[in-house]
């Protein structure tokens, strides 16, 4: 393990005691934990098709999707993600031709390097690597249109926050798949570009883009405006990019020391009830709970709480709360997940999000935090 990291979790563990075992944490047990995975999604997948189009708020869901598969084993949930995979020809946008390939914001075919295009070949890649007999037809277009990218001299394709959600896990796995290391350093020149127009050095979080930085823009209070689902995305993107990249890949300890201050802020910011107002820092800008911010950061904490990077005992009681508002606030009976803000790019002041308040991504983004909860409860 490289020196850079021993040392970030050797002070995060400082004081550290042993704190296993479900009573003493007061945690749910692993049954109860995966029947709430299966009501969710059981309840999403009975209410909506599985052919939709391959972009970014169906493909988000289907991250979920695939945990939730992986802890369950439960073959109607793959089945859904192969369904949709299937229905978009295992493509994103499907431009044939890379001249006209684009990567500003768009929703039509030729924007095949716009990374909302992209988040689907995260699926596709898990698809090939988790079904029986694999189809390289399920991987092609993804190697196609990444490849391309790679042998490019732009390094700006990911210029708002949500694209790290959507692209980066994508490059660690392709480089899982191929072995091909040049997936690596182009993400860390992407990302290191991203870094360079979203990054606040002082609390370590992202703006969403770079019409949100301080001061030009401001909350209502006059305080940095960090929007909770664009932060979310990120540390749940970084926690997918740590779990894949190489300890011993040169550039691994500049991801970790990201997601290490980004869980620090995040834990201090947390409110009392256990979600994140959608500006974290302004809770009046746009006061009261939401949803897909607050699912992104439980996976992103209890990600790191089972494979060692948090410190259990300093970051449990964070995820105790904000596991009790996901279950106990945003759940709803019938199985739908409610608050969450829908589509847009920023807190809105005034915007209603309540309990009716449901979408793909927000369910995916509960999915992916239930499935790490099992993960921790079923240790």
């Amino acid at each position: 393990m490289r020196i850079f990291k021993i040392i970030l979790i050797a002070i995060l563990s400082l004081g550290m005691t042993s704190c296993s075992g479900n009573k003493e944490d007061s945690l749910p047990g692993p049954q109860e934990v995966k029947s709430l995975i299966v009501k969710v999604n059981d309840h999403w997948q009975n209410s909506n098709p599985a052919q939709v189009r391959a972009f970014w708020d169906n493909a988000a869901y289907h991250t979920g999707n695939i945990e939730a598969y992986r802890v369950t084993g439960l073959d109607r949930f793959l089945d859904f993600s192969i369904s949709w995979a299937e229905h978009n020809e295992w493509m994103g946008a499907k431009s044939p031709n890379p001249e006209e390939w684009e990567y500003s914001y768009g929703e039509t075919d030729e924007y095949v390097l716009f990374g909302d295009w992209q988040i689907c070949f995260q699926t596709y890649i898990d698809l090939y690597n988790l079904v029986e007999n694999p189809d390289d037809e399920m991987v092609a277009r993804a190697k196609e249109v990444m490849e391309y990218q790679t042998k490019t001299d732009s390094v700006d394709y990911w210029w708002w926050a949500d694209g790290l959600y959507m692209v980066m896990p994508v490059m660690t796995k392709l480089y899982k798949l191929t072995g091909d290391e040049l997936y690596l350093n182009k993400l860390y020149e992407y990302y290191s570009y991203a870094k360079s127009i979203m990054y606040d050095e002082e609390t370590g979080l992202f703006f969403r883009d770079a019409k949100y930085i301080y001061p030009a823009h401001k909350s209502l209070n006059g305080k940095k405006d960090f929007w909770a689902r664009g932060d979310g995305w990120v540390f749940a993107g970084l926690s997918k990019v740590l779990q894949d990249m190489p300890e011993d890949y040169q550039y691994y300890d500049y991801f970790l020391g990201d997601y290490i201050s980004m869980a620090r802020t995040l834990k201090e910011i947390q409110q009392p009830e256990g979600y994140w107002t959608r500006s974290m820092l302004d809770p009046e800008f746009a006061p009261g709970p939401e949803t897909s911010g607050t699912a992104f950061f439980t996976y992103g904490f209890l990600w790191g709480i089972n494979n060692n990077i948090l410190n259990r005992k300093e970051y449990l009681p964070t995820v105790k709360k904000s596991w009790k508002y996901l279950t106990q606030t945003a759940l709803q009976e019938d199985g739908s997940v409610g608050y969450v803000q829908p589509i847009g790019e920023r807190a809105i002041p005034g915007q209603v999000v309540d309990q009716n308040s449901t979408s793909n991504f927000g369910t995916g983004a509960f999915l992916l935090a239930a499935a790490e909860m099992y993960r921790l409860v079923s240790e």
